[in-house]
């Protein structure tokens, strides 16, 4: 489903809100894969989910939830790493933590905080992705954790201004 010339700049602009919006840049302090970090990663996904859908046949997909979904799916703001008592949960916690956090901090409706809770899933196996664009956030951000994961830390360090230009724009 492509979206026309309006449809892209309106989640553009929401785009770039979020990209710089203060709360949002506290996601580059918190580790990731390999030498990325959640700042990184979340704009990664939300790029890789809203062409996804694009390049989908499915008609009538919300892409501003998407967007917002991708965004905000590991908006946990802490480094299970560094915090003994989190380390073994992670995985499981921290869509619901992140749902939390992001609906305090954003007032995101109940669509948005479903793609959240649910995009670990098969980890979290009772949490299933019902809607088609929770589905999409969980296949991207599996698709950017793979990639993420499977490449050197020293590798991602040389490539971390790339990456920073890469997330500047949403198109």
């Amino acid at each position: 489903m492509k979206l026309n010339e309006e449809e892209r700049q309106q989640l553009e602009q929401v785009y770039q809100a979020f990209l710089n919006n203060e709360k949002i840049m506290r996601m580059k302090d918190i580790p990731m894969h390999r030498g990325s970090n959640c700042y990184l990663h979340s704009f990664k996904v939300a790029k890789k989910a809203i062409h996804y859908a694009e390049k989908s046949r499915k008609k009538d997909l919300n892409f501003h939830i998407i967007l917002l979904g991708a965004i905000l799916h590991d908006y946990y703001l802490y480094d299970w790493r560094s915090d003994r008592s989190k380390r073994k949960k992670h995985g499981h916690n921290h869509p619901q933590i992140a749902s939390d956090n992001a609906f305090r901090d954003f007032n995101i409706p109940q669509e948005v905080r479903r793609i959240i809770e649910t995009h670990m899933w098969p980890l979290n196996i009772r949490e299933y992705p019902k809607s088609r664009e929770a589905k999409i956030v969980s296949i991207c951000d599996k698709a950017v954790t793979i990639k993420e994961a499977s490449t050197t830390k020293e590798y991602k360090e040389k490539r971390k201004a790339y990456y920073l230009s890469y997330i500047s724009k949403l198109f």
